[in-house]
């Protein structure tokens, strides 16, 4: 089959996303590395994929090791290569697949940072006393923070979520994950009295006909950027580190096991696909206990 470069990756886009059901964003950085491997092999759109071998690819994941990528980074474009010429054997565009050999570099295991209790209090803390003598937007901003660190859920998952997604009674929020997945997270009580306040005295000043939870000044739906603004200014304002809302997620799924939840339920709360993901949390935890038993123990 001579089917052009061009129209390969966006059949291949087209297959992750409605028939892997991915994210736009796995989408776009998939997408993004075999445009890189295509420009790096010297492919256009009168090229074909069928001469690509796996010396090639080791040859483009070599040159980008020496160009300082990181092992997350080549972890990842081998993952997406992987994936495309899987797909492309598949459905015949290659005859062979030459990734089917190609070895998994080991991400490093990293996670943004983290907050502990005390300065995850103060960032919440420092919404509610806006959100008290301040605007609707002010008591918006107070429930978004507390749901996101009450519940770990995703910024896209926050800004997705509609009014009928959240029982204030069971006290729990319907959120639409990545491949479309759906669960339902419990929150607690300082989050179920944020969000009763933005729901009965917030929200109403600010909605237009959306159905959206979160809506801006002009009654539209956040978007993620909204989001991230409103962290990054709660975290400046109670004197905390800088962080961004996925910070926020790492926080509660760390405090969650630090207060002795167990890795499924955790996994669950944050819809992982995998328990290896979840796992990554016991190594922020380890070190927490580490660095405790050193400074309390007479013979540490």
């Amino acid at each position: 089959m001579s089917t052009t470069t061009g129209t390969v990756v966006e059949r291949f886009a087209s297959s992750l996303r409605h028939g892997a059901g991915a994210s736009d964003h796995t989408v776009r950085a998939y997408v993004g590395d075999v445009e890189a491997l295509a420009s790096f092999l010297g492919l256009d759109d009168d090229s074909t994929w069928t001469d690509v071998a796996l010396a090639d690819l080791r040859a483009w994941l070599a040159h980008q090791a020496a160009d300082g990528k990181t092992r997350t980074t080549l972890a990842r474009r081998g993952a997406s290569v992987r994936a495309f010429f899987g797909w492309a054997h598949r459905v015949g565009i290659v005859e062979h697949n030459p990734a089917a050999r190609l070895a998994s570099a080991k991400a490093s295991v990293t996670l943004p940072h983290v907050l502990d209790v005390d300065q995850a209090s103060r960032l919440l803390d420092t919404a509610r006393l806006r959100a008290q003598s301040g605007t609707a937007i002010d008591v918006r901003d107070w429930a978004m923070a507390e749901l996101l660190y009450a519940t770990g859920i995703r910024v896209g998952e926050l800004a997705g979520i509609n009014v009928g997604d959240a029982d204030l009674n069971e006290r729990t929020v319907r959120v639409l994950g990545k491949g479309d997945k759906e669960r339902v997270v419990p929150f607690g009580v300082p989050a179920l009295r944020a969000l009763t306040s933005w729901v009965e005295s917030g929200r109403p000043d600010l909605a237009g006909d959306t159905t959206a939870l979160f809506v801006g000044h002009r009654g539209s739906r956040v978007d993620q950027r909204q989001v991230r603004e409103v962290i990054h200014g709660l975290a400046s304002g109670a004197g905390i580190p800088d962080i961004a809302p996925h910070a926020l997620r790492h926080s509660a799924a760390t405090h969650l096991l630090e207060g002795g939840s167990d890795l499924r339920s955790v996994q669950e709360v944050l819809g992982h696909a995998s328990l290896a993901t979840t796992q990554r949390y016991t190594h922020v935890t380890a070190d927490r206990l580490r660095h405790a038993y050193e400074l309390a123990h007479p013979r540490a």
